[in-house]
């Protein structure tokens, strides 16, 4: 039974003061270069972080022959490569098209779509979301039906983000402008904007190209986001060992206004006024989707500010379950206004080690410290998964990559020859949770090299104390060359700040209150120790 009151406002902006530009966004994509201290960058678009062993293979020969042999996993679950030469951009397009990472040069940068990286891979959630993105993905390319209002599409920023929750809640809780919710009963729970917030909030950065420069990508794809607090796997709140399959509980879906379910109503942090949600048929949830984002392109010109993202409306233009019924209803899809919900569980994320599925086949879940690999790592990645997996790569949200398909055995020999190779399968590592911006020698504005920095920090955390690692729980550290702190986790983290050849190590929430210390660089790694066991 729907609620008896007015429906607020799907997306509700913390009041009307809205940017107003002369341009658009700069994000960086795979045909516009960014210029960066160590050479060009190319961000390539991942939807759902998918891709094959041979588009893998692909990119790291890219890596290798034109960039710096490296690679960089963003917060979005896509890939940077860097050290490029300036005039390289027409032969990595061509590279690319040919492996099928570039459907549509007219929509490259507007690719943004994050998943539940163990969507279908375990007995969590309620779809398998990666088909979701796929049919995205094709209607954001103009595959869509003449007469369908989707063309426009190609309109959107760089920075507008849609997320596809399989109803585990992970991707649900990363701000994306879009949202949909896998529900039982073959359902879905469309969002736009943060409106009942399933997740954290996430503070926003006041860094004037936040994500337009790659070295400072800020929320919108940071290859150091480092909300990786919760990456380490556990089971029944207990932390499972690396060769231990294990699986998540799915969010309960939320129900009609006045029916919480599993989910119980709770203030949008931050005071902003809540908004309010949709229910459509999963069959149609990736073309709802779609027509969400013409409706914000809609408020866009009508409000006359040209925002980038859904939380930049003003008020008076925000879009209402209302309006956001009567375009879904043209469109022949029958939706259902929800009160606004979030989840009384804290948001999971992807576990790392081996990950069980319900047809006796294992995906092996890694972790990237500091989301940057060498080639080499990544072609191993590429050819454990043609040679003993599905053939499938998942780049995820959190700097880690999942390979399905194994099975029990080959999923331990590949974890394995995963760590020997140096990366994260273990839920004692350290390096889960801590992250850091490009630093020097990669921009220009940093005052550090706050990746060595971090590095230190994890080598003295790991054999400071003879503890295995960090123990559960733990806030999440970011290091940041310069104030702008691209690229930083949400929720509470600890904020470590170079100010020249001294640090600030400092703990952060969304509501922006913080405490923290001046520190040496010596010091650095017993505050930030002392910080994460911060409660």
């Amino acid at each position: 039974m729907l609620a008896a009151m007015p429906l607020p406002p799907t997306t509700a902006p913390p009041g009307d003061e809205t940017p107003v530009r002369g341009r658009d966004d700069a994000c960086p994509g795979a045909l516009r270069l960014h210029s960066a201290d160590d050479g060009a960058l190319a961000r390539v678009r991942l939807p759902a972080g998918l891709l094959t062993a041979r588009q893998a293979l692909v990119l790291a020969l890219a890596a290798e022959e034109l960039g710096d042999g490296r690679l960089d996993l963003t917060s979005r679950g896509n890939l940077q490569l860097r050290g490029l030469d300036a005039g390289c951009g027409a032969g990595l397009a061509a590279r690319l098209r040919t492996a099928g990472l570039l459907p549509s040069d007219r929509h490259d940068r507007v690719r943004n779509i994050v998943a539940s990286p163990l969507s279908g891979l375990d007995e969590a959630g309620y779809a398998d979301v990666s088909a979701w993105a796929r049919e995205l993905d094709a209607l954001l390319c103009d595959n869509a039906p003449a007469g369908s209002g989707l063309a426009e599409l190609a309109g959107l920023s760089g920075r507008f983000l849609f997320a596809l929750d399989d109803g585990r809640g992970d991707v649900a809780a990363l701000g994306a402008d879009v949202t949909l919710i896998a529900a039982p009963g073959g359902e879905a729970v469309l969002r736009l904007g943060s409106a009942g917030g399933h997740g954290l909030a996430r503070p926003k950065s006041t860094a004037p190209n936040a994500t337009d420069s790659p070295d400072a990508t800020g929320h919108a794809d940071a290859p150091g986001h480092a909300d990786t607090s919760g990456v380490a796997a556990c089971r029944d709140g207990r932390p499972v060992g690396e060769d231990t399959p294990s699986r998540a509980r799915p969010l309960g879906p939320p129900g009609p206004a006045g029916d919480p379910g599993d989910i119980k109503p709770r203030p949008t942090p931050g005071g902003d006024p809540a908004g309010a949600e949709l229910r459509v048929r999963a069959a149609n949830a990736p073309r709802a989707a779609a027509l969400a984002a013409v409706a914000f392109l809609d408020a866009v010109r009508a409000s006359g500010t040209r925002a980038w993202r859904v939380s930049e409306l003003p008020v008076r233009h925000a879009v209402t379950p209302g309006q956001l019924d009567g375009r879904l209803a043209e469109a022949g899809i029958q939706a259902t206004p929800l009160a606004p919900h979030s989840p009384t569980t804290a948001p999971s994320t992807p576990l790392v080690g081996l990950v069980a599925g319900p047809d006796g086949r294992c995906a092996v879940s890694v972790a990237v410290p500091l989301g940057r690999l060498t080639a080499a790592r990544w072609r191993l990645l590429a050819e454990l998964a043609a040679r003993g997996g599905s053939g499938e790569l998942r780049v995820t949200p959190w700097r880690g990559v999942v390979l399905p398909g194994f099975s029990p055995g080959g999923a331990g020999a590949a974890l394995r020859e995963l760590a020997d190779a140096g990366l994260v399968t273990a839920p004692h590592s350290p390096w889960l949770g801590v992250g850091a911006c490009t630093g020097r020698p990669g921009c220009a504005k940093s005052l550090a090299d706050v990746r060595a920095e971090a590095a230190r920090a994890v080598a003295g955390e790991a054999s400071g104390d003879g503890r295995p690692g960090p123990p559960r729980g733990r806030l999440p550290v970011y290091f940041s060359g310069c104030e702008r702190r691209c690229g930083h986790p949400g929720g509470r983290w600890v904020d470590v700040l170079a100010t020249g050849d001294r640090y600030q190590v400092t703990v952060r929430d969304a509501t922006g209150s913080a405490r923290g210390v001046d520190v040496t660089a010596e010091q650095v790694a017993d505050a930030v120790a002392a910080a994460r066991g911060t409660t």
